[in-house]
């Protein structure tokens, strides 16, 4: 849009003022609100700069092009190139969800192992240990909201966000947790990351139905692919199918719900995320506001479901709080109250720092991109899982051998991906001549 002719257009003898009837037709500047225009002739090129509400700044043509970016049309109807600040931002954009993918699948491969470490010293104590995670993490969040609100990150207004979306958020994955290890219980291990695959299909159909999403033939795909290929690197070999029979049916269809109410919890993230740019008019709510409020929701819905829980592993109510302790003086490595501990406290709280990043890195992605590519880049973490396990690591011994369809299934995997990732380059748009 062309709102006013600067004077400097003026010493342009051959170039006529131009009104809206001369502009529309010919050009697709793009619609950049509350943003004004200078137009002038540079050789044979029209350069359309934008400029701000109160007049052309005083910053040199290149100055002006690193700032705001500038659009070139050639003069004779010939291909249009663009650049500017849409250009580098969309280069920008997708190279910071690269790099979030890339530490998320990092975190969630170190996230698998060292979970597996930290049991070593607590082979007796999982479930203290999923506790401590639940309600540790609302301590450490809450500490690092409040020195990033005194600092200024967070603000009231984030602050003073709807909190019934988090309420939903913590229910959902103490619901989701407590069905999980129910069905866990009864399933096999090799059955598990079968039935997990459901997760990426369930967020496809979440994101179409509350999200409005339309995804490329491409792209769902690339999602079939990587979850074919997991399914291959890490149950090949394996007696997943007559596990899964001799299980029976509703368990199984219990572990795939559990999977649809993570699936709708990422989905709801995502939500709140979208939501709080619309409250906060553009701006964009902290992760910790999130990650606190929706821990402290899920653990006191898991606190809720204690009882059922520690049923599931084994104990029961009134023997709680002996194994807590027990568990504690485990975590401490006191020597006088336990035995058998070798490489507490610093493997369990290893885990708990990583599992911590990996859970922050994941909601960066869910931000930054969506639940999708989150889900993704967290399922390839289990195929370079399993790899690292191949390998001989602190007390775990001598490491297992690869699955034989693991290099297929990883393969398979990465096809997904790229598959998943291409798009089709869009044709070089011309102006029209008239």
């Amino acid at each position: 849009m062309l709102r006013r002719v600067t004077p400097g257009m003026a010493a342009l003898p051959y170039m006529k003022p131009l009104s809206r009837q001369d502009v529309k037709p010919k050009f697709l500047i793009g619609q950049w609100e509350g943003v004004e225009t200078q137009c002038r002739m540079q050789s044979h090129f029209l350069v359309i700069k934008a400029v701000g509400r109160h007049g052309l700044s005083s910053r040199s043509d290149d100055e002006d092009k690193e700032k705001f970016g500038a659009f070139t049309f050639a003069n004779y109807g010939g291909n249009v190139q663009q650049s500017g600040i849409r250009e580098k931002s969309r280069h920008g954009k997708k190279a910071e969800i690269i790099i979030a993918a890339a530490v998320t699948m990092v975190l969630g491969v170190g996230n698998r192992v060292l979970y597996k470490l930290a049991l070593v010293p607590l082979k007796q104590y999982p479930f203290f240990l999923a506790q401590l995670a639940t309600f540790g993490y609302v301590l450490v969040y809450f500490s690092i909201l409040y020195l990033r609100h005194r600092v200024g990150i967070v603000t009231e207004e984030m602050l003073s966000l709807p909190k019934a979306p988090f309420l939903a958020v913590g229910f959902l994955e103490a619901v989701a947790a407590a069905s999980g290890m129910a069905a866990a219980t009864m399933l096999s291990g090799a059955s598990i990351p079968i039935l997990s695959q459901t997760f990426l299909v369930w967020q496809l159909l979440l994101s179409v139905i509350f999200l409005g999403r339309r995804y490329r033939i491409n792209q769902l795909l690339g999602c079939f692919l990587v979850s074919v290929g997991v399914i291959i690197t890490v149950a090949s070999g394996s007696s997943c199918g007559p596990s899964l029979k001799q299980a029976g049916v509703c368990w199984s269809l219990l572990m795939i719900f559990s999977f649809l109410l993570q699936a709708a919890d990422s989905i709801l993230k995502e939500v709140i995320f979208l939501d709080a740019a619309e409250r906060l008019k553009g701006g964009s709510v902290d992760l910790f506001v999130v990650n606190s409020f929706g821990s402290a929701s899920q653990a006191f819905f898991i606190f809720l479901l204690l009882p059922f829980l520690s049923k599931m592993w084994g104990i029961s109510f009134c023997q709680l709080p002996s194994y807590l302790k027990d568990g504690a003086a485990c975590f401490l490595n006191i020597t006088t109250l336990s035995a058998g501990c070798e490489g507490a406290p610093m493997l369990p709280l290893l885990f708990v720092a990583v599992n911590m990043g990996f859970n922050i890195s994941l909601l960066h992605l869910i931000k930054i991109s969506d639940a999708v590519v989150s889900s993704l880049a967290s399922t390839i973490s289990v195929p370079l899982s399993v790899y690292i396990f191949t390998l001989p690591l602190p007390y775990l011994g001598a490491g297992s051998a690869l699955p034989p369809g693991f290099v297929a299934g990883a393969i398979i995997l990465v096809m997904g991906l790229l598959i998943y990732s291409w798009r089709a380059s869009a044709p070089i748009a011309k102006a029209a001549d008239e």
